[in-house]
């Protein structure tokens, strides 16, 4: 099995950081590129950040100068800087993996992020 596991979300008010962190487990070979998405309330899923192995990072327009991505070194794992945020920043950020062999569409359940004064 291959599990990926969010970590990190919660309430924080506009302006302040959070750090959201993934863990990837189980049968993987490698990892081709991680990512971020979000979904609001009552909006479609939208990628916020990703990044490949080999360390080429896109964000979206809404986050750049905000978030930043970074890969683990001895770990399968994806952290997400998230800063100045916002309440247009509120969402349930998921993680998500493209495997070497498995391919894409592996998911983390999500963690909760509540942008509000």
């Amino acid at each position: 099995q291959v599990q990926l596991v969010e970590s990190g979300g919660g309430l924080v008010q506009p302006g302040g950081s959070l750090r959201l962190s993934c863990a990837a487990s189980g049968s993987i070979f490698s990892i081709n590129a991680m990512g971020w998405y979000r979904q609001a309330p009552g909006k479609q899923r939208e990628l916020v950040a990703s990044i490949t192995s080999a360390g080429s990072t896109n964000y979206a327009d809404s986050v750049k100068g905000r978030f930043t991505i970074s890969r683990g070194n001895a770990k399968n794992s994806v952290y997400l800087q998230m800063n100045s945020l916002k309440p247009e920043d509120t969402a349930v950020y998921y993680c998500n993996a493209d495997l070497v062999f498995l391919g894409g569409g592996y998911w983390g359940k999500g963690t909760l992020v509540t942008v509000s004064s």
